[in-house]
């Protein structure tokens, strides 16, 4: 379980993509490195920048944008947290380009494998969509691209899984 995907296209357009890994660590040290938003840059190598837009804590309605480097370019997603269950799951939701994002980072207690410090570790995964905003139909491109963006789409996301992995497996 170290980044596997699943990706798959609905007929309304929508393409999901989700992701798990097991990280040595306890929950709640792998949900402060994901919703520690000016560090995130420091935990996952495609973060560029990380610009807070809310003010307070982690919760519904925190909303920030994310500049990454994908696919060879850079981009800036807004996103907004529309759910939020510290420390089991998040929501975020982001509209670009005439898409519409749903991403949910969910962490699974898992005591089959224990933490250095001897806590359980977690599974972390996560799941995300991308639909057609506002109703809009996708085309015959568009449905090319989701399956071929999908691939590309669970990479990233493996990665930042490993990425987070990385970050709170060699913390100290």
């Amino acid at each position: 379980m170290s980044g596997e995907g699943m990706t798959g296209t609905g007929t309304d357009g929508t393409t999901s993509v989700v992701v798990e890994r097991r990280v040595a660590a306890s929950p709640g040290r792998v949900w402060e490195a994901i919703t520690d938003l000016p560090g995130l840059p420091r935990v996952l190598t495609g973060v560029r920048k990380v610009e807070v837009l809310t003010p307070g804590g982690f919760d519904v309605g925190t909303r920030w944008r994310e500049t990454r480097r994908m696919l060879g370019r850079e981009a800036t997603e807004e996103m907004t947290v529309t759910a939020c269950e510290p420390p089991d799951r998040y929501v975020t939701v982001a509209d670009s380009h005439g898409m519409h994002y749903v991403s949910e980072l969910t962490l699974i207690p898992d005591r089959t494998g224990l933490a250095p410090d001897g806590t359980g570790s977690t599974v972390l995964r996560m799941s995300f969509s991308a639909r057609p905003a506002h109703g809009r139909a996708p085309g015959l491109l568009g449905r090319a691209f989701a399956r071929l963006g999908a691939k590309a789409v669970a990479k990233a996301l493996a990665k930042d899984l490993s990425d987070v992995a990385n970050a709170v497996e060699t913390r100290i």
